[in-house]
């Protein structure tokens, strides 16, 4: 809207809100800028649409408002205090309403991120030319460790929400926890020393890895290349639980698992126990019915065999008799009785059955034996 001045005679007269209007329009004409300071007077409230806060120069005390959005401002998750240097993005605005000046802030960074996250990137660029986060050197998790090893610091909240996530899931289990450093300069190599040490316990068949959040300095530590490659080179496999699940330091690509928080890092490395022995029940029951299903069909078939047996002596006797009949019925066929029974006789001449008419003479006495009895014959005339 153009600020329109009120004419008195040869003066032209602004109203506030038109010189504010008229101001601000102009200001939204200027580029967006880098600016360099400290923060001081940080104000964040869950009900205001922004968050504001001063930017301050170290060098000569000069002073800056600075607003931005409060979900823009949450979601960089920088935890910024007073004190902290950083550089804002934005551009310059004029509030029309009390006419303050300040900048709009399109993004923020901690002083010196850029370079930081500049050389994270060419360091996981070379340590994943070196295959260090490759998918094949991931080592599956044991599905029922022996023990478990836990990193993690010193009354961190991370620490007791991996103890109480694992003791609910699964009580049984043995956790051998090492405290360290797991913040600061001093916290790479504390943590690569406790690695080497639960690597050398008896018995330690994974080990979880836990920092809760923080910004993101207080995570570099867990992207220093040394420990990246103490991760790679544990000899257990190593479940990381770094930060919050936007986090994502270099020790996580390295590990075999990675877990959003210290809860979930708990469910990768024990089962739940009550879902366990449900399982373990649904078999056992599965394993019941089998089991009466084969002793069923077994003692069907044993009832078979039983019937069959006590059928085989019968069916045998049968055969028998079957086959006796039909060797009688041919013997009877064969035999003379048969054959007299068919109405021939037997001509004897003394003890000698007569087969041909030359065996006797004329005159000759001879026995005829007939189907029923017989009678003695004198030969009259031989053909």
């Amino acid at each position: 809207m153009k600020a329109e001045a009120i004419e008195y005679g040869d003066r032209r007269v602004y109203s506030v809100g038109a010189f504010n209007r008229g101001v601000a329009s102009w200001l939204a004409r200027l580029p967006t800028v880098w600016v360099e300071g400290e923060v001081t007077e940080l104000r964040r409230q869950e009900r205001w649409a922004s968050v504001f806060f001063t930017l301050k120069d170290p060098a000569d005390g000069a002073c800056l408002g600075v607003s931005m959005p409060r979900g823009r401002f949450d979601a960089l998750r920088l935890e910024l205090a007073d004190g902290d240097r950083v550089h804002v993005y934005g551009r310059p605005e004029l509030y029309e309403a009390r006419g303050e000046f300040r900048l709009r802030a399109l993004s923020l960074e901690r002083f010196g991120l850029g370079d930081h996250l500049a050389a994270l990137e060419r360091l996981k660029q070379k340590l994943a030319a070196e295959g260090l986060f490759a998918a094949e050197r991931k080592r599956p998790l044991p599905f029922l460790p022996r023990r478990i090893g836990l990193v993690t610091g010193n009354d961190a909240a991370a620490k007791r929400d991996v103890l109480t996530s694992i003791q609910t899931r699964f009580p049984p289990a043995h956790v051998l926890v090492a405290e360290t450093y797991v913040q600061g300069p001093r916290a790479a190599g504390a943590v690569i020393e406790t690695l080497r040490a639960l690597c050398g316990e008896p018995e330690i068949d994974v080990i979880v890895v836990a920092r809760g959040g923080g910004s993101f300095e207080d995570l570099l530590p867990f992207s220093d290349e040394r420990l990246v490659r103490a991760v790679a080179d544990c000899a257990v496999p190593i479940v990381t639980a770094v930060g919050h699940e936007q986090d994502t330091p270099l020790c996580d690509l390295a590990a075999d698992a990675r877990a959003s928080t210290p809860s979930v890092a708990a469910r990768l490395v024990v089962p739940d126990l009550a879902e366990l022995l449900q399982r373990l029940d649904r078999h056992r029951q599965g394993l019941e019915r089998g089991t009466r299903r084969a002793l069923e069909r077994e003692r069907q078939r044993l009832d078979r065999t039983h019937e069959r047996l006590g059928r085989a002596p019968r069916l045998l006797v049968e055969r028998g008799r079957s086959r006796l009949e039909q060797a009688a019925g041919r013997l009877k066929a064969l035999s003379p009785r048969g054959t007299l029974e068919r109405g021939y006789a037997i001509v004897r001449a003394g003890d000698e059955i007569v087969r041909s008419s030359r065996a006797v003479e004329p005159g000759q006495g001879v026995d005829v034996e007939l189907a029923e009895g017989g009678f003695g014959a004198r030969v009259e005339d031989v053909k």
